[in-house]
């Protein structure tokens, strides 16, 4: 039997839109041992920007992240206290999630005590050639719901582990 493997942690940022102005309104994270958590962020004044395209993706209003969404310097803080220890996350959407979270923690005050590197750092040839076909078949027997923070770092999680041991790694 082959040894397992710790499972990278995962971050995801679901955003107001992808254009200039856009911020950070959910952060997720699947754990390495296969948890995750997502939190809601409460919108600064200055963060107007609102594309209804990508409201049509998370499903998530603004009238629900005013409500329900967290202050920028306890999410910052909380993702620290959660990442201090490992020190590293993976994203697949980096040159995004990456602009986020630097505008998320400069508005908090904050330096991240974590960096935040591509997913495709880990990924072998093997894993890229077969990356799409089995995330869309996890979609399906799973049932993920996508475009919600939380969901879509362990669907990459999950991903990472089967394309690892269908790709003879392990």
């Amino acid at each position: 039997m082959l040894p397992s493997v710790t499972l990278p942690t995962l971050l995801d940022i679901e955003a107001s839109g992808f254009g200039r102005g856009s911020y950070p309104i959910e952060v997720g994270l699947a754990r390495p041992d296969g948890s995750s958590c997502a939190f809601l962020i409460q919108p600064l004044e200055e963060w107007t920007h609102w594309d209804p395209k990508a409201e049509l993706l998370h499903g998530i209003s603004r009238g629900r992240l005013a409500r329900e969404g967290y202050p920028v310097r306890q999410v910052a803080r909380w993702l620290n206290d959660e990442l201090d220890e490992i020190g590293i996350a993976y994203s697949d959407s980096w040159g995004y999630d990456n602009t986020w979270l630097s505008l998320l923690f400069h508005h908090a005050g904050m330096l991240p005590a974590f960096r935040l590197e591509a997913l495709r750092m880990l990924l072998s040839e093997g894993q890229l050639e077969i990356w799409h076909e089995t995330r869309e078949a996890l979609i399906e027997e799973l049932g993920i719901y996508r475009h919600r923070a939380g969901e879509d770092a362990r669907l990459l999680q999950l991903t990472y582990q089967r394309t690892r041991e269908l790709a003879g790694k392990g």
